[in-house]
């Protein structure tokens, strides 16, 4: 047998890795990839890869901001084709975000044809529309062919494509970005170039410059829809210097008289990605739920500019308070978070604060202005050799033609007798006849001094790291005068002020008092009928269906509606559907879930004290004002285990609690038995060898204990004293004539 046959079957060592390792690695290669070439903005030029690909694009395609443009559909192919091997629909939507004024602070796409509107509309087909670059895009990418940044490989190697673009303004503070990665994310709010400038001037003169000093600059966000920022100083400064924070963003609005003492309020400007169209249906859901009362209507009378007009009911409604409860109930104030996660150097992932962000940008300056000196310095000691050899040429003028007509090889010859370098040599011979009239030799001479002059400067900035920010200051300059607050569309368009104090003015104040009767049935179908209805009156249900609650309510009151589950919801009787029909599914209103029944439904009394109870005989004392919620799912307020279920919720009224059981025996007990509690599963009221609690309420001991029997007749047991005891005990049987359905009323 051979000695492999002893061996046992392992797999090779290549193969053996273990599972975690494999998927660690891989996921951390993916991970890394989707940080550096999707999610995540350069610091030094604010892009993403697909961005800068976009642009780079469009440069090779000649579509300069004065030329003509080109089909989305071609551009977006060629950036498929030559540089982003991704999906032609994702590269068009990037593009196309970059034409939209409503998107981007200083659009770098000059688009022709609809690229979508503040309603949320789509773009148009990439075949429809056309575009070009602007004049920022183009600042962006000013020194490209001076060796300004580093060029790669493009994915198939066929085509050199930009790491980054020279950038001469920071585009990462003054367009923003967001975007997401794998356990990390950036969420970056555009600003004014114009006091990103200033800050990076001021940075410039005092490098060690405290973040507050900058806030003087940089006043906050400036959004492209405009809007009123309303986040408090001290906040902006902490989220500027740590790189996190959020700011407050409300939409601009003013009055408008229509004479007779009747206004309207007139919203011009909403907040930075908000579609008006989605705002326009909350504002009007708000309405028909009568959620804000004051409010009659909302009319969209957008045409070029934003135009919302928000009706009162009345004219006797103040304003303020008005859009105060719009505020916090709608788009009309957000909350812009801000995570000023980029990478720096295009390499590493670092939450910046806005002076990190601003050198890193000033760093990259000055290393694109190197590279462009050393790139021109090589290019005028090209020209000067060359110029050498044409002064040598011009004083032998005569001898050079001679030579070039006579000789076979005039070149060789030319380098011995002139002494002249091969490449001088070839620039002569080069030459057409036509350029001997400008061989004259001041003018060669006059172009050999400039350069020379020009030579010894860049040197001399090359040598001097002072003289460089010197330069840098003057190019930013240049730049603020082309993009500044007084050019077109560089006025800040965000302003910001402080929040005004409303007074809180409940709901209910605002709602006009009048009486309903609350009608829910046992399929848990609710309606609110105008008046007070009379208990005997018929009331119509759905086929199967039949009456359980009806209550004698008004329109400011609140609703507590306790599920089976041990949830309490609360409805506005206002919100409640008309008694017209046969009204709503109350699920529909709140987060009730299916299996849970609807145990009680009473109306919230401020202060008032309640009796909660399970099946299993747990219970305890309860605040009103504990159980409202503030949202459709509600409040867990009485903890319950299957089989047990929430079996009741009843108003406080004597010093006792009367407790009886399925088994019919009944048990009272002094009401300071019980805690007061705002959520729990409560303690033992009565203890049960079999079944469960049946019904439980409250009592004075002394008027006694009182039902109604079959017949309709009200019967009082006045003499307690067998039937009281302590808490959690058995208790007795309950008095003759007691209810057979063991209910006390």
């Amino acid at each position: 047998m051979s000695e492999s046959a002893d061996e046992p079957d392992h797999p090779s060592p290549a193969l053996a890795e273990p599972l975690r390792r494999a998927i660690g690695e891989r996921y951390l290669t993916y991970a890394l990839s989707t940080i550096m070439n999707r999610a995540l903005p350069d610091a030094r030029d604010g892009l993403k890869p697909v961005h800068r690909r976009i642009l780079y694009a469009m440069r090779e395609l000649r579509l300069s901001s004065a030329g003509g443009y080109r089909k989305s559909a071609k551009i977006s192919g060629d950036v498929m084709g030559n540089y982003h091997p991704h999906g032609d629909s994702a590269i068009y939507d990037a593009m196309a975000r970059l034409a939209q004024d409503f998107s981007i602070r200083y659009p770098l796409v000059d688009g022709q044809g609809n690229f979508g509107s503040i309603d949320g509309d789509n773009p148009a087909a990439a075949r429809y529309t056309e575009a070009r670059l602007t004049a920022a895009a183009e600042a962006l990418m000013d020194g490209l062919t001076e060796d300004a940044v580093d060029f790669r490989d493009n994915y198939d190697g066929t085509l050199q494509e930009p790491v980054v673009l020279p950038a001469a303004f920071p585009n990462l503070l003054a367009n923003g970005s967001s975007g997401i990665a794998v356990g990390m994310a950036t969420n970056i709010p555009p600003h004014n170039i114009d006091e990103l400038l200033g800050a990076c001037l001021h940075l410039l003169k005092t490098p060690d410059a405290r973040d507050e000093t900058l806030m003087s600059y940089v006043q906050g966000p400036d959004f492209p829809t405009g809007g009123v920022i309303v986040e408090p100083p001290a906040s902006m400064a902490e989220a500027y210097r740590t790189g996190r924070g959020a700011f407050r963003l409300r939409a601009r609005w003013e009055i408008e008289e229509l004479g007779r003492g009747q206004w309207q309020v007139v919203v011009t400007e909403i907040p930075y990605q908000v579609q008006k169209s989605k705002l326009i249906e909350r504002l009007a859901e708000l309405i028909q739920l009568k959620k804000i009362p004051i409010l009659a209507d909302v009319r969209d009378e957008s045409a070029e500019d934003v135009r919302v007009v928000l009706e009162p009911r009345s004219r006797t409604v103040d304003a303020d308070v008005l859009m105060g409860m719009l505020f916090r109930n709608s788009d009309l104030e957000v909350r812009f978070s801000m995570n000023m996660n980029v990478l720096i150097d295009g390499r590493t992932p670092k939450v910046c604060s806005l002076k990190d962000v601003l050198r890193a940008f000033l760093d990259h300056r000055r290393d694109v202005l190197l590279r462009r000196s050393r790139h021109r310095l090589g290019k005028i000691d090209a020209r000067l050799h060359i110029l050498e050899g044409y002064i040598v040429a011009f004083l032998n003028l005569d001898r050079v033609i001679e030579t070039i007509r006579t000789e076979d090889e005039p070149k060789p010859v030319m380098m011995a007798e002139f002494d002249l370098t091969e490449t001088q040599a070839e620039a002569i011979l080069n030459m057409r006849l036509r350029s001997l009239r400008r061989l004259e030799e001041m003018e060669l001479r006059r172009e050999r001094d400039e350069l020379t002059e020009e030579r010894a400067g860049l040197m001399d900035l090359l040598g001097s790291e002072e003289l460089q920010w010197q330069r840098i200051a003057a190019e930013l300059k240049e730049v603020r005068k082309t993009f500044g607050k007084n050019s077109p569309g560089g006025a800040r368009r965000s302003e910001i002020a402080e929040a005004k104090a409303v007074a809180e003015v409940p709901v209910e104040a605002m709602i006009e008092r009048e009486p309903v009767t609350v009608v829910c049935s046992k399929m848990g179908w609710i309606r609110a009928m105008k008046g007070h209805v009379a208990a005997d009156q018929p009331l119509k249900f759905k086929d199967g269906d039949e009456g359980r609650f009806a209550i004698h309510a008004e329109t400011t009151d609140k609703l507590l509606l306790l599920g089976s589950n041990g949830r309490v919801y609360t409805l506005p009787v206002t919100s409640l559907p008309g008694g017209r029909g046969m009204g709503e599914p109350v699920r529909l209103m709140v987060d009730l879930p299916n299996e849970a029944d609807i145990t009680a439904l009473r109306i919230h009394r401020k202060g008032q004290k309640l009796l909660l109870a399970s099946t299993a005989g747990d219970g305890f004392v309860a605040n009103a004002d504990e159980l409202l919620a503030q949202t459709k799912a509600g409040k867990q307020v009485l903890n319950v285990k299957a089989p047990a279920a929430a079996a009741l919720c009843k108003t406080i009224d004597g010093d006792h609690v009367a407790v009886v059981g399925e088994n019919r025996k009944m048990l009272v007990f002094p009401l300071t038995e019980l805690p007061e509690m705002a959520r729990g599963k409560g303690v033992r009221l009565q203890k049960y060898k079999d079944g469960g609690m049946s019904d439980a309420t409250t009592l004075t001991l002394e008027t006694g204990l009182s039902w109604t029997d079959p017949a309709g007749r009200t019967r009082t047991e006045r003499d307690l004293s067998e039937w009281v005891g302590k808490r959690a005990g058995s208790g007795r049987m309950a008095p003759r004539g007691f209810p057979r359905d063991n209910r006390f009323n």
